[in-house]
């Protein structure tokens, strides 16, 4: 099996003597879009046993999934908590504060010397992990998460990661083109990228509207129309958004689950506040943090995914695909190519919560139009969003590094 590269080309797969040894580097413990992404792949690479391993820079629940799934999971000898460093924030400002980061270099230089390759799940390890690399060690590959441009980053933060990227990393691995795009647009050399999308295991499928209802009784949801939300609360996953496009629609039920995992909390207590001033206190439902998000999906009428920002790529747009329910989005980074410019979703401008209400309004008046599409949604996500893909890509792509 062979990857798309962004240039055109392909990523060469010769043939290994023996298993990469790969470290891979997380800076949480908490599990969000890009540790999910993590926890499908590292099955891949959990034997044989020693082989390879995952240093987390700080414990929580990661950890626990982690070690289920048969991975040699190592701690940080010193915990760095880099919640300091926000998305938004600088992190040439905030990196010299850290106390550990020296510390934290060493143990993933001496880690290294025992393993072919550094594979950095996060912008923030990659920068540690640069930094921890030598020329002639261990290579160096990023999965880059994120869309890097000025909406989320600092011009000096973008730059940086930027920059060693195109001096250390022999690869970088972005789960969409939009992410690929953004990240040769800041400078980065287009030839270390190769577009790998994330895998979603398939949910088990409630069939019939019978056990469908029955589905939407247990988790005490009520009759008519309903629609979810499912996300981390932050500001620019737009949940306010759906709450603007509620108080549009008469009669209508918004679930919204997920949580603040990234210093966000003040944002849950905004949508809250947001609810009882356009009056649809009543007719909203905040959950928190689901394990049972495939199951949600699957009792409401349709998944609403309203970013403001460029999505790098949309975990529960796949989800609610698989789930056979139609989906809604805002049209703006890996959305639009998740839904293939449209013929598997609605697609909205972000932040139009007019338009958002139109789109919902039009699904609850001709639910049985979108059959088909729905139908169409669950092949494509099948097809092209699969976990054994998904591991097999990144197989083949260490491999290739690490022979090379």
């Amino acid at each position: 099996m062979t990857a798309p590269a962004v240039g055109g080309g392909v990523v060469p797969t010769p043939k290994s003597r023996r298993a990469p040894r790969v470290l891979f580097l997380t800076h949480t413990g908490r599990i969000g879009g890009a540790e999910t992404c993590l926890l499908a792949i590292a099955p891949a690479f959990a034997a044989p046993a020693g082989a390879s391993s995952i240093l987390l820079f700080q414990d929580g629940a990661l950890r626990d999934r982690l070690n289920a799934l048969g991975m040699e999971v190592l701690l940080a000898r010193k915990p760095l908590d880099l919640r300091a460093i926000r998305r938004d924030g600088g992190l040439l400002r905030t990196l010299p504060r850290l106390g550990g980061m020296a510390g934290l270099v060493r143990q993933i230089r001496t880690l290294a010397s025992r393993h072919d390759l550094i594979y950095c799940n996060s912008q923030k390890s990659f920068v540690l992990g640069a930094l921890a690399s030598r020329t002639g060690g261990a290579k160096l590959l990023w999965h880059l998460h994120d869309i890097l441009d000025r909406s989320h980053f600092g011009r000096a933060q973008i730059a940086l990661v930027v920059a060693l990227a195109n001096r250390r990393a022999a690869r970088v691995v972005a789960p969409s083109q939009a992410v690929a795009d953004a990240f040769v647009a800041a400078g980065g050399c287009a030839s270390l990228v190769t577009v790998v999308p994330n895998g979603v295991p398939p949910p088990r499928v409630v069939r019939g509207a019978d056990a469908r209802a029955a589905l939407r009784q247990g988790l005490g949801l009520p009759e008519g129309f309903v629609f979810g939300v499912f996300s981390r609360l932050a500001p620019w996953k737009g949940q306010h958004i759906a709450l603007d496009a509620l108080a549009l629609l008469p009669d209508a039920t918004c679930i919204i689950a997920g949580c603040a995992l990234f210093g966000e909390d003040d944002y849950g207590r905004v949508l809250h506040a947001q609810a009882a001033r356009l009056g649809v206190a009543s007719r909203v439902r905040f959950l928190g943090h689901r394990e049972d998000v495939p199951t949600l999906m699957q009792a409401v009428d349709v998944v609403v995914h309203p970013s403001i920002d460029p999505e790098p790529f949309g975990l529960t747009l796949v989800e609610a695909m698989l789930a056979a329910t139609p989906v809604i989005a805002s049209r703006a980074g890996a959305a639009a190519e998740i839904l293939d410019g449209g013929q598997v979703g609605t697609l909205v401008p972000p932040g139009d919560a007019s338009a958002l209400a139109v789109a919902l309004a039009r699904v609850r008046a001709q639910p049985e139009r979108l059959a088909p599409v729905v139908a169409a949604a669950r092949l494509r996500a099948e097809r092209h969003y699969g976990v054994e893909r998904l591991r097999g890509d990144i197989g083949d792509i260490v491999r290739a590094v690490v022979d090379r």
